[in-house]
């Protein structure tokens, strides 16, 4: 069974030397109250629930799985103890509204919250996650009532959420759905059709399960302008709070997947379910993109929690495991070979790991704290310039750290050996659990269609000058000074080339959006490490920031020349020669 150790020290560096957190809260009347001791007392508390109670289940919940029987979902052995303790800690409201019983915890601090319970056991956490999500939803765009009587079953526990948008026929294009909804005189709807794709949207955890549905009213427009939010409890609550009877839904069935196979994705069939509007009608797609910034935030951090943990263990393996002779010679007498910690090429995916998880810690903090500023900061430039900025950044932070999420725990699985291919060393478990964070909440080629087509191109690159005059004025050491200007400036240039370029040929958005989101991400990376090695006072930081520099933001020389290499060769060949 894996370790994982929470990263507590490196969270506090980053949150108090990197970005000074303290100062940013003192700013903000809602985090006034917010120092040290408080933070510290969070932080070791939601370490020891994340390793001492999650995850000695993760391995197992693997091995088991979940049980789907006539409609009945029942999640793996053990998990209803553990998701009773993330409830009774009252973790599932953290960041939650305080009127209605959240706690208001600053996002700067709760994504490093979400990368100690991804790490510690994605299965589990798939449970809870989605409730965090349901309620910001429902908190922005919910009447009075229904805030009153839903949030804080959410913030509790008691009820959890689940996001019902995807059918067999509708994934990324949501204005193809067919589910309807159909207006009752009492102000209520019915919902009929069927979601695929739905994590817990059935389980045994929570006494209620309240889903979020996407679906269309009869005189609704066309495409994804006609798309409507709905919300269809599992069963209907009465005033109190109690429950009453059970609504018209169920699992038809759960997936059998690669990966997170303790977490259960159901089909669910919605017939004549009674349901409640959230929002205007036909604003669905508006009222859920409320809440996607944070979710595809927080499935970024999946990748992040994963990778940590894969490291973690390859580091330990690394210092353990002896094959063969370092090339400087023998480093330990009365041996017949050296720990493979000493060999180059394990150096090398030991600290390519390293760079890209504390550099993705550090840029995971920094987004949710522009979602901080974006909604409390009293001044409405700082909050409007934040809230450009957490829009640009947002499918960053979900591709860009899932993609090294990936990489990272490869580059684990591969430090192991033929034993990383083994199931019981638990580390080929987390490469199939974290694939999946490049694929659901939107697939990480959307996420850079969504970068370059609606982020970049429509103010003419004018957020990434800003943010890229924002990076210019921050000091770093000298030594990394010439290459991030000189990444900075490639950046630069090579968005005007895509603005300039983009009219004129319609598929260059599409064949160049990857590559400019993977640019995008180890420039911005290389800024993190440049000011993490400034304000270190140790030299670790400074050891991976020189690694970062030499050896992985020169990546982004050969994603330049792909941006520039337009679409022409992609769009030569004709549909049928595949």
């Amino acid at each position: 069974m894996l370790r994982y150790t929470p990263p507590e020290k490196d969270i506090e560096f980053v949150l108090y030397d990197l970005f000074d957190a303290e100062t940013e809260w003192a700013q903000i009347p809602a985090f006034g109250s917010f120092d040290r001791g408080t933070v510290g007392a969070i932080l070791t508390e939601c370490g020891k629930l994340a390793s001492d109670v999650m995850a000695p289940l993760s391995q197992s919940s693997d091995e088991e799985g979940a049980h789907w029987d006539n409609g009945v979902v029942t999640a793996p052995e053990g998990f209803k103890d553990a998701y009773d303790a993330l409830a009774a800690g009252g973790w599932l409201g953290v960041s939650g509204n305080p009127a209605f019983g959240g706690q208001g915890l600053p996002k700067m601090l709760t994504v490093s919250l979400e990368e100690m319970f991804w790490g510690a056991n994605t299965n589990l956490w798939l449970y809870a996650t989605l409730t965090v999500g349901a309620a910001i939803c429902v908190d922005a765009h919910a009447d009075e009532v229904t805030r009153r009587l839903y949030l804080p079953k959410f913030y509790s526990g008691a009820w959890t959420g689940a996001m019902a948008l995807t059918e067999a026929h509708a994934g990324t294009d949501l204005g193809l759905i067919r589910t309807r909804a159909i207006p009752r005189p009492d102000g209520s709807y019915r919902i009929t059709g069927t979601k695929i794709f739905i994590t817990s949207g059935e389980h045994d955890l929570a006494e209620n399960i309240v889903h979020l549905v996407l679906a269309k009213l009869p005189d609704a427009p066309g495409g994804s302008r006609g798309i409507s939010l709905f919300l269809v409890p599992k069963y209907l609550p009465r005033d109190d709070g109690s429950l009453g009877e059970r609504n018209g839904l169920e699992s038809v069935s759960i997936e059998h997947k690669m990966g997170v196979k303790g977490s259960a994705t159901s089909v669910i069939s919605y017939t004549d379910a009674t349901a409640y509007l959230i929002g205007e009608p036909n604003q669905g797609l508006a009222c859920m993109f409320t809440m996607m910034n944070y979710e595809r935030l927080s499935v970024g951090i999946q990748g992040l929690g994963l990778a940590e943990r894969a490291y973690q263990a390859s580091s330990s393996y690394a210092k353990e495991r002896v094959q063969g002779r370092v090339p400087e010679g023998p480093q330990a007498e009365n041996t017949d070979a050296d720990a493979i910690v000493g060999h180059p090429d394990v150096r090398r995916m030991l600290l390519t790991q390293r760079a890209y998880n504390e550099g993705g810690r550090a840029f995971s903090t920094y987004v949710g704290l522009q979602l901080d500023l974006a909604k409390y900061a009293s001044d409405g430039k700082v909050r409007e310039k934040a809230s450009r900025f957490v829009d640009l950044l947002t499918p960053v932070a979900k591709a860009f750290i899932t993609d090294r999420g990936l990489e990272c725990t490869l580059l684990g699985q591969q430090v192991f050996g033929g034993h990383g291919y083994i199931r019981e060393w638990g580390v080929e478990q987390l490469v199939r659990d974290v694939r999946i964070a490049q694929i659901y909440e939107g697939a990480n080629g959307i996420q850079a269609l969504d970068l370059v087509g609606r982020k970049v191109l429509r103010d003419g690159g004018a957020t990434v000058v800003e943010l890229i005059d924002d990076i210019r004025q921050t000091e770093v050491p000298e030594q990394y000074t010439a290459p991030l200007d000189e990444a900075l400036g490639a950046w630069q240039e090579v968005t005007r080339w895509l603005c300039d370029k983009a009219p004129s040929d319609s598929n260059l958005p599409g064949a160049a959006s990857v590559d400019y989101l993977d640019m995008t991400g180890h420039v911005l990376y290389a800024w993190l490490w440049a000011r993490m090695a400034g304000v270190s006072d140790s030299k670790d930081k400074r050891y991976v920031a020189d690694y970062y520099f030499a050896k992985l933001l020169p990546r982004y020389f050969a994603l330049e020349a792909s941006i520039r290499g337009g679409s022409e060769s992609l769009m030569e060949p004709s549909s049928n020669w595949f």
